[in-house]
């Protein structure tokens, strides 16, 4: 109940679902009240930071800072595990493996199969419990798809009960204890499951992975026209830091922090 609740809560504090309902507290204000000119501002508010979030300056300047903690891996890989953390995700089989992987995902098990190219005697860990009503994993998800793309099923080893990366961390010491792995994420999220794997007395090599946040020079018209991909930017800049608010009320005490 407590996930379900803090997945909730967090998700209608992400920026579209939190204008949407600031804007239609300004509908309502204008259409049911007298308070007309508070309904006005409410929605220019509404309005304007909705805009400001689908612009790529605005949306990739919050973003980066949370992304650039970690190059990427380039050095040689010399352990025996490679753990991938899972992500979004759904299943049907008709579609081609990889389609099944959504957003993050994808990015994070084709750095996992690079990174296993160059030492394939390492066994890829795949975690992530199955979505409410599906019958396929998440860890499931991803190590299909490594296979897909050439990886042996002898090479692989799916954590599929954790929910959530704090548990992700507990499962993966229980599966290998203290040996040495690298520990791959997307790069906004890494930092934080850090911290987490730290707190397991774990020392994982980071990986980042599915980095968003664009530094290279693009089109003028692509910098001022608002998007619904600059958005997704700002929405994965807003849920990392909601998520590192959380991590650290309720984990602030604990050694490591």
């Amino acid at each position: 109940m407590l996930f379900t609740l803090k997945k909730f809560i967090g998700g209608m504090l992400l920026p579209l679902p939190l204008f949407l309902c600031i804007m239609a507290a300004a509908l309502i204000l204008l259409w049911f009240t007298r308070w007309q000119k508070a309904g006005k501002v409410i929605m220019t508010i509404g309005w304007a930071g909705l805009l400001l979030l689908s612009l790529q300056p605005v949306a990739d300047r919050l973003l980066r800072p949370l992304e650039t903690t970690w190059p990427t891996w380039q050095g040689p890989v010399n352990v025996n595990y490679i753990v991938v953390l899972g992500g979004g995700y759904t299943w049907d089989p008709k579609w081609a493996p990889s389609s099944n992987l959504i957003n993050n995902s994808l990015p994070r098990v084709t750095e996992g199969v690079r990174l296993w190219l160059k030492n394939p005697q390492a066994t890829l860990i795949f975690t992530g419990a199955p979505a409410q009503g599906n019958p396929v994993s998440t860890a499931e998800a991803g190590a299909r798809v490594a296979e897909s793309l050439g990886v042996p099923h002898s090479h692989i080893m799916t954590l599929d009960q954790p929910k959530d990366t704090q548990e992700e961390a507990a499962a993966v010491k229980k599966a290998i204890g203290q040996q040495p792995f690298i520990l791959i994420s997307s790069a906004s999220h890494l930092p934080r499951a850090m911290i987490f794997f730290h707190q397991q007395g774990l020392a994982p090599e980071p990986a980042p992975a599915n980095q968003m946040a664009i530094s290279a020079d693009l089109n003028p018209w692509e910098k001022i026209i608002p998007s619904p991909l600059w958005l997704m930017h700002s929405d994965r800049a807003a849920y990392e830091s909601l998520g590192r608010i959380w991590q650290w009320l309720t984990f602030s005490g604990h050694p490591g922090q």
